[in-house]
């Protein structure tokens, strides 16, 4: 067992990832890592140029969240780009609260392949 940055330890490079060694992902785990496409006026003009984005699970990697949405879609996958959104601190009525933090994930899809959300997953 290796030490990385900060001290923290890791075990083949797991690192606490939801990775799909050896078996096939299945429905439900791929379910479980994509939870809702992001719809709303920046993701609409991703849309044309072929990427999709959607809210994935905290600990999904890049190639989960390719295998499970080509799983769910039945569409080739040309690269996947994540990133973190720090939850925003809010007030409603004076009363002090804290968005959740989320995980994105940009999918951009091959030629000729598409993906409609609007269907719902």
């Amino acid at each position: 067992m290796a030490l990385l940055k900060h001290g923290s330890a890791h075990k083949d490079w797991d690192c606490g990832s939801t990775a799909f060694q050896g078996d096939e992902m299945n429905d439900a785990q791929a379910y479980d890592i994509i939870l809702a496409p992001v719809i709303t006026e920046k993701s609409t003009e991703a849309s044309e140029n072929n990427q999709v984005i959607f809210k994935v699970a905290k600990t999904a990697s890049k190639p989960d969240i390719k295998a499970a949405i080509e799983r769910i879609f039945s569409v080739e996958v040309k690269a996947v780009n994540t990133l973190n959104r720090k939850g925003k601190n809010k007030r409603f009525k004076g009363i002090k609260g804290k968005q959740a933090d989320m995980k994105k994930a940009i999918v951009t899809l091959k030629d000729g392949q598409t993906i409609d959300i609007t269907t719902g997953l």
